[in-house]
């Protein structure tokens, strides 16, 4: 507030005098935006900032349309899983012989044919299962489970979308937590509801839910299970928030934090309490607090204690940099009415390595373990791909970085003189205020003359005319693109994952099987890098046809690559029949390809649709007399296609590949083997001749890009000679196998994934 004469911070008169005088005069400034007689004199000024304007709003469209619109979610029939500050949680299923070797249930081979989850993959539930079934919910988090001979009960916190405020929703499942039927609604307060923390005790089932905000511990008792519950009493009368207890040693123990005392850092206390019976009365320990420390070292509780081979462990939440970071497990070494003491070990979850890309690669903050009547044992984490507050950051960035542009764009007109700003010398319309204080409206002319002075002299050396000027102004436009772009990002950009497609109510993976040698070895990298960090890609199989094969660690991948070598140089290698692919959806995709993991994951919902059919990203239309291989400019120009690239195509492993090396197939396979050509369209001949049905389907991905082009390793770089092998294919696979059907048109999905 400082520097300039009678207007120093010291002197708060002159600074309310000042700033009322703004607010006066604002009516009186006038921003001349290209006067007449201006445009007269300069118009390649005004043509500047126009292009400029233009410019920005070009790439900001062409960064939406390329970057943005192809990793847009959006459900319209969905009401509820709304972009929400406390993120977007949901809940996953793990399996192991111990709580110490879990693995995610897609590691398991557990399988829903009926909505092609082959296998079933985490997360096995979302605030879609709530939604759909009316009640809208935002997250689901906090599972709890409450195992009933083999029926599993499923207890959460659901955040409704409208009240949001949690409130304790149920689910059960058949298979061992592959599938969850959703309830309803357990329980529901005025006030929030999370932690719902499922216990037995004397043939009642009890739940003893989060509800701090009420100010009170409450035991609620299960009148009909799982649905209603009635009031049993008040634990205790402190705001405890995650109070988890266990039977230990002869007493019932109850760990739980108070974030209201004196001096606390949030998520960084720890209190115990003990009792003969989990009704109480309760008593403090007399170390209360146990833990008053950092907030990542694991206070605040992360799911339900467990005891395994005697010794008693207590699950706590890592809350360094975002809130539920990560799980930590401790093991109580010595735990009496004096005395406390634990240690912390290994939890033996893998970490997840695909970032907001995997459904808990940010953050997990909760798990409930135990022990099923087969001896092994099961849990439910929740996880979230964002960290908390992100949809609050990123509103406030996208807004700041318009703010940014709108200004940018403003100084590029006081530059160019496209804009001035003045004030009129006229006395007869000023304020009684004003005319009192002669001072105050003469600073603010001063200043606004002032404003213009600046900008004459600025204007000066920044003349678009000149080499200088333009480079000058050149490098404010591509600023106000950056701008632009980085805006539509926070603004439009969701938050920045490329997630999985939920069919049926569930997500599954697959496995992409790409063929190459060694002169396309750099292709591969990128491949392999890029890919690996899809959703739902859990293997990527290398089929090595020629030269010397590398090793899987020269690989930056975070899923597993498998190097199968091959004594034949052939392309009927790319559909061998391979029993350790373990899934039944494969993705052939020519490692010269590269699209976004969005249109990918497009690409398979489309095929667990219909995983009959061939389903891809190049299509093709056959027909003419005789049959004549053309590009997808001809099929677009005819509005129809028949046939799909199996080089960027889903398809289910077993079915094809046990097709394609039948005997039924010889000779085709002896055709590709003499033109070094034509696989692709062999498998759609293959499909085609075992169906009357419809047999490929299209996805039209955002962009793709062909990097063959950018090397002399592709045996389609001769497009012509390439096109008249393809065109003698097809006359001989049409005598052998028949005729493709007729076609099917575009912009046939009422998603619009084929325009």
């Amino acid at each position: 507030m400082g520097g300039r004469k009678g207007m120093r911070a010291e002197n708060p008169r002159a600074v309310w005098d000042y700033c009322r005088c703004c607010l006066f005069m604002a009516p009186r400034i006038r921003w001349r935006w290209a006067p007449l007689g201006f445009l007269a004199r300069s118009p390649s000024a005004v043509s500047f900032l126009l292009g400029s304007l233009a410019a920005s709003g070009l790439v900001a469209g062409a960064f939406f349309w390329l970057v943005i619109s192809s990793s847009r979610r959006s459900d319209p029939t969905l009401v509820g899983c709304r972009p929400d500050s406390e993120g977007s949680w949901s809940v996953g299923v793990y399996y192991g012989k111990s709580p110490f070797s879990l693995s995610p249930i897609e590691l398991h081979g557990s399988s829903n044919a009926n909505n092609s989850a082959w296998p079933i993959a985490n997360p096995v539930l979302t605030c879609a299962s709530p939604s759909r079934a009316g009640y809208p919910s935002n997250f689901v988090a906090d599972p709890f489970l409450y195992v009933q001979d083999s029926v599993l009960y499923l207890f959460f916190e659901s955040k409704g979308t409208t009240t949001m405020k949690g409130d304790i929703g149920v689910a059960r499942s058949f298979d061992q937590g592959g599938t969850w039927e959703f309830l309803g609604i357990a329980l529901e307060e005025d006030w929030h509801l999370s932690y719902p923390f499922v216990f037995s005790y004397q043939n009642q089932i009890y739940m003893m839910p989060e509800g701090n905000k009420k100010g009170e511990l409450r035991l609620y008792r299960a009148v009909n299970f799982p649905l209603k519950w009635a009031l049993e009493k008040v634990l205790i009368r402190k705001p405890l928030i995650d109070a988890s207890l266990i039977q230990y040693e002869g007493h019932y123990w109850l760990f739980a934090s108070d974030f209201t005392r004196f001096g606390i850092e949030k998520n960084a206390e720890l209190e115990i309490w003990y009792s003969s019976s989990p009704l109480g009365p309760w008593k403090q320990h007399p170390k209360n607090p146990i833990y008053r420390v950092d907030k990542s070292l694991g206070a605040r509780n992360g799911g339900r204690p467990f005891i395994y081979e005697g010794s008693l462990y207590r699950l706590g939440q890592d809350c360094g940099g975002t809130y539920g970071r990560r799980i930590q497990i401790y093991k109580v070494e010595k735990l009496n009415r004096e005395e406390f003491k634990e240690v912390p070990v290994k939890l033996g979850i893998e970490e997840p390595k695909k970032g907001r890309n995997a459904w808990n690669g940010i953050r997990y903050h909760h798990l409930d373990t135990q022990q099923l009547p087969s001896g092994n044992w099961i849990a439910v984490m929740d996880g979230d791909r964002v960290p908390s507050g992100d949809s609050t950051t990123r509103f406030l960035l996208g807004c700041t970085f318009t703010l940014l542009l709108l200004s940018l764009i403003m100084s590029i007109g006081f530059f160019v003189g496209a804009v001035n700003c003045c004030v009129t010398s006229s006395r007869r319309n000023e304020s009684s205020w004003l005319r009192t204080r002669p001072h105050v409206n003469l600073r603010a002319r001063r200043y606004l003359a002032g404003m213009n002075r600046y900008g004459s002299s600025i204007r000066a050396r920044v003349n678009p005319k000149t080499c200088s000027g333009k480079v000058v102004l050149s490098f404010l436009v591509l600023v106000g693109m950056a701008f632009a772009c980085t805006s539509v990002h926070f603004l439009l950009g969701g938050n920045g994952a490329e997630e999985a497609y939920m069919f049926g109510g569930q997500y599954s993976q697959f496995t992409m099987v790409t063929m190459t040698y060694e002169a396309r070895i750099w292709n591969l990298k990128l491949y392999v890098k890029h890919y690996s960090r899809c959703e739902s890609v859990r293997e990527i199989v290398v089929v090595w046809n020629k030269g010397k094969p590398p090793s899987e660690e020269e690989f930056d991948s975070v899923v597993p690559v498998r190097i199968r070598v091959e004594e034949l140089n052939s392309l009927n290698n790319r559909f061998k029949v391979d029993p350790l692919i373990k899934t039944r959806a494969v993705l052939e995709l020519d490692d010269d390809i590269m699209m976004a993991c969005d249109d990918i994951e497009k690409g398979f919902r489309v095929w667990r649709e219909n995983p009959d059919r061939l389903v891809g990203f190049y299509p093709r239309l056959v027909d003419g007399s005789p049959l004549q291989y053309r590009n997808e400019r001809y099929a677009r120009g005819e509005n129809g296609y028949n046939a799909i690239l199996t080089g960027a195509a889903f398809m289910d492993s077993e079915y094809a590949f046990k097709r394609y090396g039948s005997q039924e197939a010889m000779e085709g396979r002896a055709l590709v083997n003499q033109f070094f050509n034509c696989e692709d369209l062999l498998m759609n001949f293959l499909y085609s001749n075992a169906s009357s049905e419809r047999t490929v389907e299209y996805v039209h991905p955002a962009w793709a890009i062909d990097t063959s082009k950018l090397s002399t390793a592709a045996i389609s770089r001769n497009t012509q000679v390439h096109y008249d092998i393809r065109t003698n294919c097809l006359s001989k696979f049409s005598a052998l196998y028949g005729a493709l059907p007729s076609k099917w048109e575009f912009a046939s999905r009422a998603d619009g994934w084929d325009r």
